[in-house]
């Protein structure tokens, strides 16, 4: 089957957040998720916020980002109930195909140590994982 992918914007954010939730992805709603900041996100040139839908449910979405050398690929979600279709996977092409066209030639994901759907999502769609690299973050509250 077939699903609509777009881009979000500011009126899907309550979705956007409920999708999440449904898949247990870890989010900040009264951080750097509450409807001001994601207001502000939303309209950034070197961003993409991507939904897929069934019909008018929200069952997918992912952010692309570029930090001007590097893409960032985050909030990779599918809702349970849709898993295991390759629908990540073209989330993911689609992101790619937004930051490749901002002329970003390396594309990056972050990825929580739990989250196997997608570990297992883009390591089908070719990425590598580098066991030598640790995340660290230095954060004004831990909301954001």
């Amino acid at each position: 089957m077939t699903y609509q992918i777009r881009q979000l914007n500011i009126n899907d954010h309550e979705e956007l957040l409920q999708l999440w939730q449904r898949c247990e992805l870890s989010h900040r709603p009264k951080g750097r998720d509450s409807y001001e900041k994601m207001a502000k996100e939303f309209k950034r040139h070197e961003t993409c916020i991507l939904g897929m839908f069934d019909d008018d449910k929200m069952i997918g979405s992912v952010i692309g980002s570029s930090d001007g050398r590097k893409g960032w690929i985050n909030r990779l979600a599918i809702d349970p109930d849709y898993r295991g279709q390759g629908l990540a996977g073209k989330l993911i092409e689609e992101c790619e195909d937004f930051l490749h066209n901002l002329g970003i030639k390396v594309i990056a994901a972050l990825i929580e140590g739990d989250n196997d759907p997608s570990f297992r999502a883009f390591k089908k769609a070719g990425y590598i994982f580098a066991d030598n690299i640790a995340y660290c973050s230095k954060r004004t509250s831990p909301e954001d």
